[in-house]
């Protein structure tokens, strides 16, 4: 099971539009995805058909079990939701032994899936260190800006302090441009830099389309709203990027497990 964080600490880069489109594209493959919603906006509930009673704030901080805030949107496509409840979740938290751990702890439980997602707020708080501790690996959208480019250099900047004060080992997966315009210049200079910083992480810009911004007030994904579209087009190829990496991660295990039968010793990592 992957465990990926989709994070930036910088508020209107597609963070939330990624995790949507990348989970449902994940799923429409056969893939069984769990979205979970760590932003107290709850703007996944705006983008998908999801009507909730107990959200993440109940498993946080209540007694509330997983199967209860778990809510299906279609095959293969769960969802625990959020809401503003979840800004109090911080200051309840701030008091509690283990507090970056929590979030690793109620959803210690979670199987059955093949990816899960934790769509994160526009912060550097204590639910987005959670959300750190938790994952394996981190997607982290970035608008091709000057604003952009200096947020996602703080966001690496954030993982690595965490890594080395949690000794925890969470990974860079993608970068993922967003907002590109071929028009403007400073877009196409800001993704030379991109590319040239984070080449081999880096995925194909997401362009600016007006679909994905009309797409969340259907409660539908691009692929759903506006197949034919650019951004539907950009987010198949982020999905095909994100299920590669899987079955490149799943053969170098495969060989390993053999490597370890053969010899007793894990030979590659």
């Amino acid at each position: 099971m992957r465990k990926i964080c989709v994070i930036n600490q910088k508020g209107g880069v597609g963070k939330t539009t990624t995790t949507v489109n990348l989970a449902f594209g994940l799923a429409k493959k056969g893939k069984k995805v769990l979205i979970v919603d760590l932003d107290a906006q709850g703007n996944i509930s705006d983008c998908l058909p999801i009507s909730s009673n107990k959200d993440i704030y109940n498993l946080l901080i209540g007694d509330a079990s997983i199967e209860e805030c778990t809510y299906n949107v279609c095959e293969n496509l769960d969802v625990i939701p959020s809401c503003e409840t979840l800004t109090k979740a911080e200051f309840i938290l701030v008091g509690e032994t283990n507090r970056e751990k929590i979030l690793r702890q109620k959803l210690s439980k979670v199987s059955g899936y093949d990816y899960v997602f934790i769509d994160c707020p526009p912060s550097l708080g204590l639910l987005n260190q959670n959300a750190l501790l938790y994952a394996d690996e981190a997607i982290i959208p970035a608008s091709v800006d000057v604003l952009g480019f200096d947020a996602l250099k703080k966001m690496e900047s954030a993982m690595n302090k965490i890594n080395e004060v949690f000794h925890h080992s969470i990974e860079l997966a993608v970068v993922v441009p967003t907002m590109f315009d071929s028009r403007v210049k400073s877009c196409k200079e800001i993704l030379k830099l991109m590319n040239k910083e984070y080449f081999n992480q880096i995925a194909e810009p997401i362009r600016t389309n007006s679909k994905i911004k009309e797409s969340p007030s259907k409660k539908k994904s691009i692929f759903e709203y506006a197949k034919s579209s650019n951004g539907s087009k950009d987010y198949a190829k982020l999905v095909e990027r994100v299920a590669s990496e899987e079955e490149s991660t799943e053969s170098v295990n495969s060989l390993n497990r053999q490597l370890e039968s053969a010899n007793g010793s894990v030979m590659y990592n």
